[in-house]
């Protein structure tokens, strides 16, 4: 029972580029409300990591990257109308992974789909750097192991007074930084926007018992690092001259503790009416980001007037 549950998490950790992920059955994505015309001399690229490519949900276009053309730049693109796209997230990306090729994945480095005439980036990218993939594996109880009521991961990762998480989370900020500096030195014409992770733990503690596996006195630890997480990149933004989108907001109810009909982020058990890697967005939740994107970038446009 023990090697069935961490085969599970094994496989989202697949999705986070430690393996090359499988695709998914092809089917009609989903898609944001369309614009009535092309955004005539609109050029868009999306970077980021997993969070952004959409592993398994349908239809994967790349497989080695698990990137979906559902993904919410996609969604994002539709909606604005822009006929010129170039979308390329992978699953798994660090920082680093924005200047080199992503070993394995059959992508060259990210930074390289910029140029001079493009007008929009969006980029979802940190997570990894902070090694999610792990927290997730050691932070989830095995099955046929009862879940506990106290906080083993917290006090994994929190001894002696230091946070290990938030040091990870601090280190990652220098690197965020680089990486929207390099956006603008790349695409200095360019309307820049630094998405930030939605909510994956909410507060219902016997979902998060269930879906997750998460002991009790985890659930608060490991919101409160997503939200740390989330916090330094709005700051990277505000510093570095990028708009940050809060997918927190529109994801928040629809957390992988909710009953499964209401998730916009599956659990560690997904149904396979509903492809998406454990512990990520669902397509759902790839419309819901996508909202946020276009909220965000509507607002920055406002402010700009």
């Amino acid at each position: 029972m023990q090697r069935r549950n961490r085969s599970r998490v094994r496989a989202t950790l697949a999705a986070l580029g430690v393996t090359a992920v499988l695709g998914a059955g092809v089917v009609t994505p989903a898609s944001a409300t369309p614009s009535p015309a092309a955004a005539v001399g609109e050029r868009y690229v999306a970077l980021g990591d997993s969070f952004t490519s959409g592993p398994l949900v349908p239809r994967q276009v790349h497989l080695r990257c698990a990137r979906s053309d559902a993904d919410y730049p996609s969604l994002t693109r539709t909606a604005l109308g822009i006929t010129d796209f170039t979308d390329v997230s992978c699953s798994g990306a660090k920082t680093d992974d924005m200047w080199e090729p992503q070993q394995g994945m059959g992508n060259p480095a990210q930074l390289d789909a910029l140029s001079p005439d493009t007008t929009l980036v969006t980029v979802g990218i940190g997570g990894n750097d902070i090694v999610f993939g792990e927290i997730i594996l050691l932070c989830t109880t095995p099955l046929g192991t009862p879940v506990p009521r106290d906080n083993p991961c917290e006090r994994r990762y929190a001894q002696g007074g230091t946070d290990e998480l938030q040091q990870r989370i601090d280190s990652t900020a220098s690197k965020v930084a680089d990486v929207l500096t390099a956006i603008h030195q790349r695409a200095p014409h360019a309307r820049v926007a630094l998405v930030g992770y939605p909510e994956v733990i909410g507060g219902d503690t016997e979902g998060c018992r269930q879906s997750l596996r998460v002991a009790d006195g985890d659930q608060p630890y490991l919101r409160g690092v997503l939200h740390s997480l989330n916090a330094m990149l709005l700051s990277e933004a505000d510093t570095h001259d990028a708009l940050y989108v809060d997918t927190t907001a529109v994801t928040t109810g629809h957390d992988a503790c909710r009953p499964f009909d209401d998730r916009y982020v599956e659990g560690l058990f997904t149904r396979p009416t509903r492809p998406a890697v454990a512990v990520h967005p669902n397509a759902n939740g790839e419309r819901a980001m996508a909202e946020a994107v276009l909220g965000a970038l509507q607002d920055g446009s406002r402010s700009r007037r």
